[in-house]
């Protein structure tokens, strides 16, 4: 595995988040003891970035991390977000970034990890109703204090990473990104480039669809958060299939899986973009890791690149109202 740098947090160039192990998706939470090896054998693998939330479970998959990392702790750059559990207010799934929320937070996350210190801290989502730079100067004081070594942030646009930046350096900004969502080119990843900040890509496979696996609307339960969103129901859902397809094809060319292609492509974005794919398997992870040996020529590259777009919204309209571009 190569590594790049973050600002000036050194990462595998390919993380594992472990959001899936616990929330979100069909099957979460029902195979810890897999979860677990799956942890193990992605830092077998040389990976070192490893993403959690406490808003994931909630609370649960932190828990879950944290035993995962016992006795492991310093093989890991350590990353999780707050923001999306107001702990004094309306709870999981409400924006609360104000200083004493944080202070909570921070708190409850370094027990559930069992360490004393988060490598990557960052706000889950930009809270409208605390100004981002009381935001960061509270990051800032933990990072004073040792409790956390950098300060993220999750789909921030532009100007909120320019406040941010201004009063504590971001060493890296999450946003989703992948070959079927490119929405930050244009606005957020010339700013990245312009301070020196890293980029983590989430869901760089396409929440699944770009391993070519996802081939009906059934394959999702209730509970799966895929579950009526607008690129996996419908129309929308047959023509991504297409797409989906296109990828398959430059796969085999490659000799490579469609997840090896589309993490491949990722990577060769730049030397500061160190994608999280997302498994609770330890076969997944040994496929996606295997990407960082994977060269695609610059015909394949520029075939990949002129993909038509996804069909349908990233997100529902609820979960959009959450995301700055």
């Amino acid at each position: 595995m190569r590594y790049i740098n973050l600002r000036d947090l050194e990462v595998s160039r390919i993380g594992l988040g472990a959001m899936g192990m616990s929330h979100g998706y069909t099957g979460s939470g029902t195979d810890d003891a897999e979860s677990i090896r799956t942890v193990h054998r992605a830092l077998d693998l040389g990976v070192t970035l490893i993403d959690t939330a406490e808003i994931y479970g909630p609370y649960v998959n932190e828990e879950l991390v944290g035993r995962a990392l016992k006795g492991r702790r310093d093989d890991v750059v350590l990353a999780t977000k707050f923001g999306m559990v107001a702990h004094a207010g309306d709870g999981a799934g409400n924006l609360d970034s104000s200083p004493a929320n944080i202070r909570t937070a921070v708190e409850g996350s370094l027990k559930r990890l069992g360490t004393d210190h988060i490598d990557l801290y960052y706000q889950h989502r930009v809270d409208p109703d605390t100004p981002i730079e009381e935001t960061a100067g509270a990051v800032a004081e933990l990072i004073a204090e040792g409790k956390v070594r950098a300060f993220g942030l999750s789909e921030a646009g532009p100007d909120t990473i320019r406040r941010a930046h201004a009063v504590q350096p971001v060493t890296a900004v999450q946003s989703e990104y992948s070959l079927w969502t490119r929405g930050i080119e244009d606005r957020v990843l010339p700013v990245l480039r312009e301070l020196g900040i890293g980029l983590v890509p989430y869901s760089p496979l396409g929440h699944g669809f770009l391993t070519g696996t996802v081939r009906s609307e059934a394959d999702f339960g209730p509970g799966d958060f895929r579950h009526g969103n607008p690129r996996f129901t419908g129309e929308n859902f047959r023509r991504n299939l297409a797409l989906a397809d296109e990828v398959q094809a430059i796969a085999a060319a490659a000799g490579a899986t469609p997840a090896q292609v589309a993490l491949a492509w990722l990577l060769a974005q730049g030397d500061d973009i160190a994608p999280i794919p997302g498994t609770k398997r330890v076969a997944r992870v040994e496929e996606n890791t295997a990407a960082d040996a994977l060269t695609l020529t610059s015909e394949q590259l520029d075939q990949l690149s002129s993909l038509p777009p996804a069909a349908g919204d990233t997100h529902t309209e609820a979960q959009a109202r959450m995301l700055e571009r």
